[in-house]
């Protein structure tokens, strides 16, 4: 699948006052559930994920990824540009060879 035929598919089950508010904090709250379900298999599992964690993490993943597309949908942009674009300004950074650091103007 197309990260813009995703973006497209999942807007169609969107339902969420117009605006950037909810997205921008439904993503903020998956990747906390995303990053609780790996702190708990650090914890639990010396950080070694089984097939059930992988799925569990993978489903979280999902949720993220469908906030995200929201967001860009809100936006007024795509997914597509916005990994393109992000892929050129890593690509940019690691030819300067200033990939490590710190800071968005780098």
């Amino acid at each position: 699948m197309k990260l813009n035929d995703y973006q497209i598919q999942a807007n169609r089950t969107a339902i969420y006052p117009e605006g950037l508010n909810y997205p921008i904090l439904g993503l903020a709250g998956e990747a906390g559930e995303l990053c609780n379900k790996y702190k708990k298999i650090i914890r639990d599992k010396e950080g070694e994920a089984d097939i059930n964690d992988i799925d569990q993490l993978a489903q979280e993943l999902g949720d993220v990824l469908w906030y995200v597309a929201q967001i860009a949908t809100e936006l007024g942009t795509d997914l597509e540009t916005v990994a393109r674009e992000n892929i050129m300004k890593l690509g940019d950074r690691k030819d300067r060879g200033v990939l490590g650091g710190s800071g968005d103007n780098r």
